[in-house]
């Protein structure tokens, strides 16, 4: 597992704003990571949809890039326990590419699948609604590697783990099917403010 700084947190101050047991950590943004950053050229990178689908899909970055865009400002919350505020990602909403391949009546669940092979396990009705995308910039600028690009998953009000880095795709599950993580020992769905950091939680 590759670890940064960052998993060791830091005292923290109390702030109405931040979820329980967060940190605000202003222009600081750790790199966490469970595997290696991948060497991955925008040109090889992919995203596909399938499972409990109408129709299984696939899209290559400059295809995603010509679909609508839409932009998520807010904060971002780690199980670390830092926060940041005021962040900008850019990309296409989650909601455009499910609508594409219209998942089955009986869907439930999504695992989220990099392409290092990391995964994390989301319910359905958190991709749905524009609370999720694929996101390809922040503050204007292409994502950078060690923060998921060429393009990540951005579920800004879970986890940031549930947010995976160099996203390959989505299988889409009729029951809910546990990620990397959630493998070992993090909570199902990772709530903030609920501070569902651990199973049990």
């Amino acid at each position: 597992m590759h670890v940064t700084r960052g998993f060791t947190g830091r005292p923290r101050v109390h702030n109405p704003g931040l979820p329980p047991g967060q940190y605000d950590a202003g222009d600081d943004w750790p790199v966490l990571s469970a595997e290696v950053t991948p060497d991955l050229a925008p040109a090889d990178w992919t995203f596909r949809v399938d499972g409990l689908v109408a129709e299984d899909r696939t899209w290559d970055l400059e295809q995603v890039r010509r679909l609508p865009r839409s932009a998520y400002e807010g904060d971002i919350h780690c199980v670390t326990g830092w926060s940041r505020f005021g962040v900008r990602f850019g990309g296409v909403s989650l909601d455009v590419f499910l609508d594409a391949v219209r998942p089955d009546a009986a869907a439930t669940h999504a695992v989220a699948y990099s392409h290092t092979g990391y995964t994390s396990n989301l319910p359905l009705a958190d991709l749905r609604g524009g609370r999720a995308w694929i996101a390809f910039t922040h503050d204007g600028e292409p994502l950078t590697a060690e923060h998921g690009g060429p393009a990540r998953l951005l579920v800004p009000h879970l986890y940031f783990w549930k947010s995976t880095k160099w996203i390959a795709g989505l299988r889409i599950l009729d029951h809910d099917e546990p990620g990397f993580w959630e493998q070992n020992g993090y909570h199902a769905r990772g709530n903030p403010w609920e501070e569902q950091r651990y199973s049990g939680d």
